[in-house]
């Protein structure tokens, strides 16, 4: 049975409910669930002052379960960046843990990446937020969970999306093919690290982006920062994901994110995609981040594909390609 710990690195359960909902359901999908003593730790919006959260951290490392799961993201991990024991984190992947989580995990995530090349992790769904879901909520879903356990057990090689971004039958990337290294995640998250030593320095990458609760003219901000910065400029492709719980204002007249999206693209050469289904929405795919993908447009079809190894997961004898396409 594949060994699975809950931790929480970040924000603070506001119930416990959730969490135990999240572990039996996790447990009936075969895994052995334990859960870190101080998963359900407050102080203030934190799991637990930074000492807490960091020790935590570094007991799942040193436990090194096939699966680190975190509870949720919020915020909080941006406070450990500097005290992080990197080495062990990246020991526990070499020996087999595949770290799962989105939102404020994009911090450990690239704070990884930007010391330890060819280590990757996997943005994938939260315990609580995606399998700590009432049945009235929704529950589980099908795709998240699917791929989920896919990404796990190293049968997930490729997850595939419908582009959404370009004008009714244009198709302005067919034929797009580009590899190089994936990273990014939580677009405000990954701008708060440019300039710091957990910045990774990525050319020819792919780099994704998400964000949730922020209006269109503040991701066009963000972009463009990224874009300013000479980041978006080296990449060789930019995939965007779910921007969602957002709230128009009289003072919009019509902008919206796709017009966000069209003025980074007038300032660019780099493709930027959109569509992909990742981010604060149910349906998710898992991305092996820090992981050399190969990126693949057919007409509107975008394909992304990886070779596992063992540092993206440790058993993977039946790997097969799986698209998800939305």
């Amino acid at each position: 049975m594949t060994s699975l710990t809950l931790f929480s690195p970040a924000g603070a359960l506001a119930q416990a409910t959730p969490l135990r909902r999240a572990a039996k359901r996790l447990t009936q999908l075969g895994f052995d669930v334990s859960i870190d003593a101080d998963a359900l730790s407050r102080v203030q919006r934190f799991a637990g002052d930074d000492d807490t959260r960091l020790a935590a951290l570094h007991r799942v490392a040193q436990d090194a379960p096939s699966v680190a799961l975190a509870t949720r993201g919020g915020y909080g991990l941006t406070r450990l960046l500097d005290r992080i024991d990197w080495d062990l984190i990246a020991h526990s992947i070499e020996h087999g843990t595949r770290w799962v989580g989105y939102s404020d995990l994009t911090a450990l995530q690239n704070g990884l990446i930007a010391r330890h090349k060819g280590l990757a992790m996997w943005s994938g769904p939260l315990a609580c937020d995606d399998f700590g879901r009432t049945d009235d909520e929704g529950g589980v879903d099908e795709v998240t969970r699917d791929c989920f356990l896919e990404a796990m057990s190293g049968e997930l090689e490729a997850v595939g999306f419908r582009e959404s971004g370009a004008p009714r039958g244009a198709m302005p990337y067919d034929g797009l093919e580009v590899r190089g290294r994936l990273w990014g995640g939580n677009l405000s998250v990954l701008c708060s690290l440019l300039g710091t030593p957990h910045w990774p320095k990525i050319k020819g990458g792919v780099l994704f982006l998400e964000d949730v609760n922020e209006h269109p003219y503040r991701v066009e901000r963000q972009l463009l920062q990224l874009q300013q910065a000479g980041v978006i400029d080296a990449q060789a492709a930019v995939l965007l994901g779910d921007f969602g719980s957002w709230t128009r204002s009289p003072n919009d007249r019509g902008y919206g994110l796709k017009d966000a999206v069209g003025a980074l693209r007038m300032r660019t050469g780099t493709p930027v995609l959109m569509g992909l289904p990742f981010g604060h929405c149910r349906i998710k795919v898992c991305l092996p981040v820090g992981a050399t993908v190969d990126l693949a447009v057919q007409g509107r079809d975008a394909f992304i594909g990886w070779q596992n190894d063992k540092r993206l997961a440790h058993d993977h004898s039946h790997a097969h390609s799986h698209d998800h396409e939305h």
